[in-house]
This record gives structure tokens, sequence and C-alpha cells, in this order.
């Protein structure tokens, strides 16, 4: 009777989605987003069967989730957490626990860049450690990696840099001087799930990396992301820190999976002592629910339709704005990269005779929803006024970035008709800048 009643709800869920969901383009009235949730009635279906079971915290579904994603990706280990932010702070609070070799200490410097996302250096800052930062390209956004030698000191231990806006920063400098130097490497791929360098999907470059499944990026759960990891150790220890940072490795609700519960001694606690309650990290409670789980299971077998589709737009707007480079600086895809592109960025010249504002306000007017790079130049945001850390030469692609560049759209939602609205808007605008120039 049960499993009878549950197929009904389910058919009816999926009867909903059809009324209740439709997307329909209004040109000039409806958004077109910078991103959004790309779903059908299976992600909902999902949900909701995974609502009724009531299996709240993360289980089979979440197991076989960090399964698959670490087979999309071309690793060993993943484990989900509650967000991308988290991600970077259990990434970086892995090497920083006293279970990995070499471990970094509070004080140790990391190299990373200013034109930044906040929890990149957030996860730097948090776990006492001093960000060391370098300029970025202007064309690719990514680190310039000709300060990578300058920046060094004794106290460098890692690399935290992000694949800026889905486009691999350059791996092969990058990997070499960090191998050179003994240095942990960590990619922030929050942005760039799918995109390649030289073949290998990112993420699988570094000792950790990160995604973030927040509804902008490549796949959703609604909130998530995830860290991943080749070495058996490392993800022992990302998994202790997402789970309070307990020594047990059970499951929820399971128990005695090492076969020892009660025949453990660690630290100064008497022998016997619950190996359910042993603390070996300084951890949080990060873990996703298993509804999410359930979405994004749904959600990655999209994954090559999303990439085709993001690509597709993102040569559709660059071929569109070629045209006006003597006004823009259009984004370049790094060597040997094959980007899943978060967004498509642009960057006002100086003497274009118009400003970022002019155009923003001309986009957001016609209902084309724009970002700024996120903090532009970070050292310049209120909250980072009194960081400790270093810089390294001048960030002057970085202030260019904060005054003059904005990202629109390329994720999947936007179809031809809205892609086509898009480009019309952007030719209009340099139209009349033409007329008045």
């Amino acid at each position: 009777m049960s499993e009878e009643l549950k197929k009904k709800i389910l058919e009816s869920v999926v009867q909903y989605y059809k009324e209740a969901h439709k997307r329909i383009f209004v040109p000039g009235t409806t958004s077109v987003g910078y991103a959004g949730r790309v779903y059908d009635e299976k992600e909902m279906v999902a949900a909701v069967n995974s609502v009724l079971d009531f299996y709240l915290t993360l289980g089979d579904k979440g197991k076989q989730l960090e399964a698959e994603l670490a087979k999309f990706v071309g690793i060993q280990h993943a484990a989900l957490v509650n967000s991308g932010s988290s991600a970077n702070l259990v990434a970086v609070a892995s090497l920083v626990s006293p279970e990995t070799q070499n471990h970094m200490k509070k004080g140790d410097e990391v190299i990373t860049v200013a034109a930044s996302f906040p929890t990149t250096v957030n996860a730097i800052l948090h776990n006492s450690l001093k960000p060391v930062f370098l300029d970025v390209d202007i064309s690719t956004y990514n680190m310039d990696c000709s300060l990578l030698e300058e920046s060094l000191s004794d106290k460098t231990k890692a690399i935290m840099v992000a694949h800026t806006m889905g486009n691999p920063f350059d791996l092969d400098r990058v990997t070499s001087f960090a191998k050179k130097h003994g240095l942990f490497l960590i990619e922030d791929s929050c942005d760039a799930l799918g995109s390649k360098y030289n073949g290998k999907m990112v993420g699988s470059f570094g000792d950790v990396a990160t995604f973030s499944f927040y509804p902008a990026h490549q796949m959703t759960m609604g909130e998530g992301g995830a860290v991943i990891t080749n070495s058996s150790r490392l993800s022992k220890t990302v998994k202790s820190l997402r789970d309070w940072g307990r020594d047990c490795w059970c499951d929820p609700g399971k128990s005695n999976t090492c076969g020892k519960r009660f025949g453990w001694q660690l630290g100064s606690l008497p022998l016997g002592y619950d190996h359910k309650y042993i603390y070996t990290n300084l951890g949080y409670n990060l873990k996703p629910l298993e509804v999410q789980a359930a979405i994004g299971l749904e959600q990655l077998k999209k994954m090559p339709a999303f990439i085709e589709a993001r690509k597709k737009n993102f040569s559709l707007l660059y071929n569109a704005l070629k045209d006006y480079e003597n006004f823009i600086i259009l984004p370049k895809t790094t060597e040997k990269s094959d980007p899943c592109w978060f967004g498509f960025l642009i960057t006002v010249r100086p003497d274009a005779g118009f400003s970022r504002k002019d155009i923003v306000d001309f986009l957001e007017k016609n209902k084309i929803e724009t970002r700024m790079l996120f903090a532009g130049n970070i050292l310049r945001q209120p909250a980072y006024k009194d960081i400790d850390h270093r810089v390294v030469g001048e960030l002057t692609n970085t202030d260019l970035i904060m005054n003059n560049t904005f990202f629109v759209g390329v994720y999947p939602g936007i179809d031809d008709q809205r892609m086509n609205y898009m480009i019309e808007k952007f030719r209009e605008f340099f139209k009349s800048v033409k007329s008045t120039s």
C-alpha cells in the first residue's frame, strides 16, 4: 500500500513540475540570469523520494555521489560538505592537521591571488596562515606565474589558487613550482567542475581540491560542496574534520566498523574509551543532507550536457563581441585548457570612452544580470584591511579588474532565445557608443 502511494506521489511530482516550472522568456521583461539552477522533474522526484524515506543525514545517496564524483573527476576520494566555502576551510585544515606529514603551522605562508573570492582567502586566514598575494593576467584572470619565484620565502608552505571562472590556471608551471619547493597545492575548483587541463579534469592535480554546488555553479545541490584527493591519508583527515574531528570513521547510525570500538587508547584517554567519541582533529559538522545528495546524483548525470551548453554559449558570445575589442578585453583560454566556463568576463578598456558602470547599467536596465569578479582586489575590502599578509609586486591588473571588469552568464539556462537577446543588447550598446564617439 505504501509503495503504491509513493508511486502516486512521485507521478504527481512529475505533473507538478510540468505545470509549475515552465520557463517562459519575454524579452526585456524576463531576466537573463548570470547563473542559476538548471533541472527537470528528475531532481524533484529524487528529492521528494528521499524526503519520503526520511533518512535525513548523509547516507547511502551521499556515499554514492562521493564515489561517482570521484570517478567523474578521475581521483580516488571525495567527501561531500555543505558548501564550497566549507570545502576550502576543510581542505586547508587537512594540511594543518598534525595527522598530515610536514603539516603547515601557524604563521606559515600560502601563495594566492588578490583577485579572489573571499572564502579562498578566508580558509587561509581561519587556519592561522598568512596569505601572500600575487597579481593576475588580465585576459585569463589567473595568477601571474612569473611572480612565483619572487614570492617564495622560508615560511612558504602551500599554493592555494582558483581556476578563475572555470578557466584553469597554468597547472604546468604551478605544479612544477610546488614540486620543486616541496609545497602543498590546493586547487580551488569551485567554479570549474568539468574543466580540463592537458586532457585531465581540474581538481586532479593538487594534493587536495574543492568544488562548490551552489546554484550558480556547474551543478547544484542547493547548498553543497566537496573536497577531493588522491591520498587515502588526507581523505581520512578531511572526513574527520567534516565530522566533528572524530577519529572514528563509522557512517552515521553505524557502530564498530573498526571491530575494536572499545579497544582504542589515544591521547591520555583511558584504554577502551568509546572510539565514536575520540577526537583527533579540531573539527566541525559540515555535512550536507541526504536529500541534497539525491539531487546531486541527478545533476551529475547532466554534467556532459551542461559542459557542452556552457562552451556553446561562451563561443556564441565571444564571436559576437570580438568586433568590439577596441572597447573591451575579452577572456582568453589558458593554453592547454578546455574550460567549462562559469561566466563570461569582460574588462572595459581604460580608453574605451565609457565606464563599466555605463555598460552594466545598460545591461541591467535591459534585464541582463551582471556580476563583478567577486571581491575585485580583496585587500581593498573592509573585512581585510588589518589582515597579516604579504604582497609580491604591484597589484595593477587586480585594481583594473576591481574598477573595470564584470561578467555575464553562459550557464545552460541561457537558451538560444536568451542568448540572441543578450547579443542584440550588447550590439545596441556598442552602436550607441560608436555614434557618440
